[in-house]
């Protein structure tokens, strides 16, 4: 099946890498995303830069990620976009797929962005920051998804001269941001523990050792479909290989409890669940008309099932694709107009079927 909004990052695979479903506990992890906040030195920040100064600052970075690519033979592939030059559906296409923030397009006339290495290597120019250097990965991979931010951000500390201070560290707009500047999170699915009504502990927990989580698109967003972004809250007093760690030792801990309370309830309401998880099934494989909230609530228990052996035919990778290409601004992309909200609730069903079909065991494009 086609993608929707391929045309607009072919040259990348459309920065899908991370919905692949591969990668360690890809069932309950769906991505590892690590960021870095950088500002150029001899650059106002944000709030007080002139409009030709970020345009200046847009040409450096460029030119100094086009240098650390031809160092390393030159054969990376990559996109640049300026967001001002997009309509509102690229716009929103890309924020679903996370490649770019609401910050970013608040601001897009002087926003740009350049992603390369099949999508998991973004650079987010004139954000809140000057820059943000962003890896995402598919599955728990921290420590990989470091290792690639690490790369980039050092190749172009060759080039460009970042704003530093050697007592605080690297200067960012948001003092929170100050230190390393690095933001690591991993989405994950956790309706086990919403359903043995443990979350709230261990959400507390989190809170008290320097951990904090979001919803599905990040800070302001709603926690839809059990899914929850955990992140560090401070970058400053710490080094990067210590927050990474840090965070991955937890989620860790965290993936644990997850599975704890699966066994709790295939061992006590296992009947409940092959009920919950076949009527969620049942739903998404024959509704004609689906919101996104409904939509993203039946696909958590079918996700559930998938985890738990009960549904042995479908794959984390499809359901990934459901969870993403059944988003508004991709129904549009693929439909190649704007919907009404009833128009899009059939477009997401029938999308949603045709997803399911392909699923199905003996399927020709399934390649089994």
């Amino acid at each position: 099946m086609r993608l929707p909004g391929d045309d607009l990052l072919s040259a990348v695979d459309g920065g899908l890498s991370w919905i692949s479903g591969e990668g360690a506990h890809a069932d309950i992890i769906l991505s590892t995303r690590v960021r870095l906040a950088r500002n150029l030195e001899h650059f106002p920040f944000r709030e007080t830069i002139a409009a030709a100064q970020q345009e200046q600052v847009t040409r450096e970075i460029i030119d100094a990620f086009g240098e650390a690519s031809g160092s390393n033979g030159g054969s990376a592939r990559r996109q640049f976009l300026r967001l001002g030059d997009l309509q509102e559906t690229d716009l929103n296409l890309l924020l679903e797929r996370h490649l770019v923030s609401r910050e970013m397009i608040r601001f897009k006339e002087a926003s740009a962005l350049l992603v390369s290495d099949s999508g998991r290597v973004a650079l987010l120019i004139n954000e809140e920051d000057h820059l943000r250097i962003q890896v995402l990965e598919a599955g728990l991979q921290l420590e990989e998804a470091w290792e690639s931010a690490r790369r980039t951000d050092e190749e172009l500390r060759r080039r460009i001269r970042f704003a530093y201070h050697e007592r605080f560290g690297f200067l960012t707009s948001c003092p929170t941001n100050t230190g390393t500047g690095l933001r690591a999170s991993v989405l994950i699915h956790l309706p086990g523990l919403v359903l043995t009504r443990e979350i709230h502990k261990v959400l507390q927990g989190l809170a008290q050792i320097g951990l904090t989580f979001r919803g599905l698109y990040g800070e302001g967003s709603d926690v839809v479909g059990n899914y929850f972004q955990i992140s560090n809250q401070t970058t400053l007093g710490k080094s990067e290989t210590e927050l990474v760690s840090h965070l991955n030792q937890i989620t860790r801990q965290v993936i644990e409890y997850e599975e704890n309370a699966r066994q709790v309830l295939a061992r006590d309401a296992l009947d409940e669940i092959e009920d919950k998880v076949w009527r969620a099934y049942g739903l998404l494989r024959c509704a004609r008309a689906m919101s996104t909230d409904e939509m993203m609530n039946l696909l958590s228990a079918v996700r559930l099932g998938v985890s738990m052996k009960l549904l042995p035919d479908m794959r984390v990778r499809q359901l990934n694709q459901l969870l993403l290409w059944t988003q508004i601004a991709h129904l549009e992309k693929r439909a190649g107009r704007a919907l009404a909200k009833r128009d899009r609730e059939h477009e997401r069903a029938k999308l949603i079927r045709e997803i399911l079909d392909e699923a199905e065991p003996g399927h020709p494009k399934e390649g089994r």
